[in-house]
């Protein structure tokens, strides 16, 4: 085939991927299903005309058109690579991670299930070996969710649910891939058959192989990134590159999964790149990846298709039958998954509760595709492969897909009206008519100030206005009809609308270039969670939801103990500066939420409710004020250097907005502009650079600030700033335990700790002491201390302290002071001068 004639097929394909969409809309049939349609139509033709000679209109492009063939490495290492890279690419990982446990389950378990379930179910009737059934059960294990998640985002199901489905299918790929090529060894002629060892080593090793390579390539490239960093085509271009460096590099040099590589890698970048790459890059990059995802997407799925008349070429009837029993068996497989292990993941409190009609939709909706069909084509290919496993393999799984294809995909809407999930429920209804109602009553005013404005005719104005009242009317009447929306589902409807408007309000940072990409992933990430909890549990979900924002996560834990027991300091110090940041912006966000409250939701939902919501939005700003204040007292100084940073950026934007004004307005040549523009990228540039957290400055300025050592001179106060250790603690944690043996003195410069001695609880707070008396009187510990608040403490081993005790007559004078009041008798070494 010369090149003329391939770019004339890919012109071709290219033509019937954009007819196709539409033409899904129009027959309302899934996208995947029309693609599939299209396909086998053409196939159909192409081997017509390949049996009888057959010319199109005296064409021979035409004909090399119709039979034109393709192999199963163009799907593994051509189209694979780009889809499940930008699938990996697009997911909300922050998200996901409060789902992890389900999606695993839902993935790995189902496909393990489908997998013996169907092996074991063909065994008896056929003559194909049980590792053969095992190898076709792990081809026809993985789904491709694609219909079922584009509906449920029509009719707006539950955002958890269908990113359980999303996760689910990206990770049940890989799964499956990974089990067929470990069953393909057991029937390929020539390879010796792994053994048990070699199953418990050699799978572990395929799977952990490729998350390794997967990560250390994208790391490479995130680095090539900053290099890269004036270059955003440049970047791009690289993107494009890492999903078939990856494949290759872990499939053909190092053994591993290729796919597991593939959506670690674009798991990596899409955690890490927002933090490397500015906002309008990234948004770029994702862009041209979902524009790529689209075209391998469809191709997959044509050229899939394409083959179905060619492995079909010689079925019998027996094979209906043994299809019959592909399709029984993997249904039952999907049913114990859905109807068994979902409800014990919710009893368990690990996934969300999935409602029965979803669970028929996600049945109904487990359609295969284009990696089913390219696995059985591999097969076929395999001259490895005995021949009546070949057959066997390619008939049983295209015609598996077929079905999943053209009796569920196009029953799959009329199964989703049916069930009823396609209709509002009675309170959106109801909701529905009011929110009409107040948009016509807006509209009116906006007409009635244009008309005015534009003196437009009066019998036409007239005319209009009075058609426009009789549709008024009517909506004021259905409104009115349906008052009796209780205020509990008034309120949680306009706390879901209020975080609606805070995640508009992040987006609208971000494009401000007010917020990063990473740190704007992460408030997002937040919002959601927000939304979700507030639609399924109202006003106290929205609390607890709105906390868990505030939160110090896992990664915090981690970053507090490297810091106190490694003194690795790195992780802490950006999680922190992290901090500060989303909570400045969340502070601004809520204050300005109030506007929105009384400019949309109390038209609405009325006074009573909206006043309700500027309580708990008040409740939430003062948390989040408090959250950052303690911040402010743990790393004097940091937060007003944020702050600086926030408004240059802020007064960058607004000096660029004036300059797109003033070109837009023609007020400013297109030379003046793009000089005005690169100066001002310069700048922003500069304030772009978050002011470094230094944790040893920190310290230093802690220490400046208390008041025991407020008079010590500098050259002193440096020499205990150094022999000082920061120690971060979280709410709850035991400092002192009854009966330990006392080797060191904590001062608290941030938070407070409680004392429980036998019963008695005593508070201590910002510039206090404890565990100087244990250490001097060489008691064990009688008292027990627990920290109540984020604290930062400055702790000294005994050796120091009495060095510093010596010293310092007031640091003696608070001592004995604490000894008096606890009724502790001790000596003190006097004054060393």
């Amino acid at each position: 085939m010369d090149v003329i004639t391939l770019v004339g097929i890919v012109a071709a394909l290219f033509i019937v991927i954009s007819l196709s969409e539409p033409l899904a809309d129009r027959t309302r049939l899934p996208y995947t299903v029309v693609l599939a349609l299209i396909g086998g139509l053409i196939g159909t033709v192409a081997i017509y005309m390949a049996e009888h000679g057959a010319d199109l209109l005296g064409w021979p492009l035409a004909v090399e058109m119709f039979e034109f063939g393709i192999r199963a490495n163009v799907f593994l290492y051509v189209l694979l690579p780009t889809l499940l890279f930008q699938v990996s690419l697009g997911l909300n990982l922050r998200r996901m991670a409060d789902d992890w446990v389900p999606i695993l389950v839902m993935a790995v378990l189902a496909v393990v299930v489908a997998t013996f379930a169907i092996g074991y179910a063909l065994t008896p009737f056929t003559t194909l070996p049980l590792v053969a059934c095992l190898m076709l059960g792990a081809i026809v294990a993985t789904t491709d969710p694609s219909a079922v998640v584009s509906i449920f985002r029509n009719i707006a199901a539950p955002q958890r649910l269908t990113r359980i489905v999303e996760g689910e299918s990206l990770l049940n790929d890989a799964a499956a891939i990974a089990l067929f090529g470990f069953f393909l060894t057991y029937v390929m002629l020539g390879v010796p058959n792994p053994t048990l060892r070699d199953a418990l080593v050699g799978f572990p090793v395929l799977i952990l192989g490729g998350i390794g390579t997967g990560w250390v390539l994208a790391r490479l490239c995130l680095a090539l990134f900053g290099w890269l960093g004036h270059f955003p085509l440049a970047q791009v271009s690289l993107s494009v590159a890492l999903p078939y460096i990856t494949y290759l590099v872990a499939d053909q040099l190092l053994g591993v999964s290729g796919v597991i590589a593939v959506v670690m890698a674009g798991m990596t970048l899409n955690y890490l790149g927002p933090g490397r790459l500015s906002p309008l890059n990234w948004s770029n990059l994702r862009e041209v990846w979902d524009v790529l995802a689209h075209w391998a997407g469809a191709l997959i799925f044509l050229l899939a298709a394409l083959l179905v008349p060619r492995l079909l070429g010689d079925i019998q009837l027996r094979d209906l039958a043994l299809i019959g029993v592909v399709v029984i068996a993997a249904t039952v497989a999907r049913v114990v998954m859905l109807y068994g292990v979902l409800p014990l993941l919710t009893a368990l409190r690990l996934s969300p509760r999935v409602d029965r009609p979803y669970r028929v939709a996600i049945l109904w909706g487990g359609l295969r595709g284009a990696v089913t069909l390219a696995l059985a084509l591999a097969v076929t290919e395999n001259a490895r492969v005995p021949f009546d496993i070949q057959r066997e393999v390619g008939i049983l799984a295209t015609g598996f897909t077929l079905f999943t294809l053209l009796v569920q995909g196009m029953t799959l809407r009329p199964v989703i009206s049916f069930l009823g999930l396609d209709k509002l429920s009675r309170l959106d209804r109801a909701l529905s008519n009011q929110v009409i109602a107040v948009a016509l009553q807006n509209v009116r005013e906006e007409v009635s100030t244009t008309t005015k404005r534009h003196e437009l005719t009066h019998e036409i104005v007239r005319s209009e206005a009075k058609r426009f009242a009789e549709r008024l009317d009517s909506a004021m009447e259905k409104a009115e009809a349906t008052d009796e929306i209780p205020d509990r589902d008034r309120i949680t409807l306009g706390l879901v609308a209020l975080a609606g408007r805070e995640r508009d309000m992040i987006l609208d940072g971000f494009r401000e270039q007010l917020v990063s990409a990473r740190l704007a992933e992460q408030m997002l990430s937040d919002a959601d969670r927000l939304i979700e909890r507030t639609r399924a549990g109202g006003r106290d979900a929205y609390r607890v939801a709105g906390r868990m924002s505030l939160a110090r996560g896992q990664w915090y834990r981690m970053a507090v103990f490297l810091h106190n027991r490694l003194r690795l300091s790195g992780l802490l110090a950006r999680l922190t500066a992290d901090r500060f940041e989303i909570l400045l912006n969340q502070r601004l966000i809520l204050r300005d939420l109030h506007g929105y409250i009384d400019g949309k939701i109390r038209r609405i939902h009325g006074r009573r409710v909206a006043d309700l919501l500027h309580e708990l939005l008040k409740r939430r700003e003062d948390e989040t004020q408090s959250a950052l204040e303690g911040l402010r007292l743990q790393y004097p100084g940091y937060a007003e250097e944020i702050e600086r940073r926030f408004i240059r950026r802020t007064s960058l934007r607004l000096e660029e907005r004036e300059y797109d004004i003033l070109h837009g307005d023609g007020l400013i040549g297109r030379e003046l502009y793009t000089t005005l523009k690169q100066e001002l990228a310069g700048r922003r540039k500069r304030a772009e650079a978050r002011p470094a957290l230094d944790l040893a400055v920190q310290k230093s300025e802690l220490v400046r600030q208390f008041p025991l050592f407020a008079d010590m001179d500098e050259n002193t106060r440096r020499q205990l700033v150094k022999a000082m250790r920061a120690r971060y603690v979280q709410p709850g944690e035991v400092l002192m335990r009854k009966g330990e043996s006392p080797r060191e003195v904590c001062f608290i410069a941030s938070g407070a700790v409680e004392f429980e001695t036998a019963g008695q609880k005593q508070k201590l707070g910002r510039g206090e002491m404890f565990g100087q008396l244990a250490l001097l009187t060489r008691q064990m510990r009688r008292t027990q201390v627990t920290a109540i608040s984020h604290s930062t403490l400055l702790v000294l081993d005994e050796t120091r302290f009495r060095k510093l005790l010596a010293r310092n007559e007031l640091l003696r004078s608070a001592v004995y002071g604490s000894a008096e009041k606890r009724g502790v008798k001790i000596s003190l070494p006097e004054n060393a001068g």
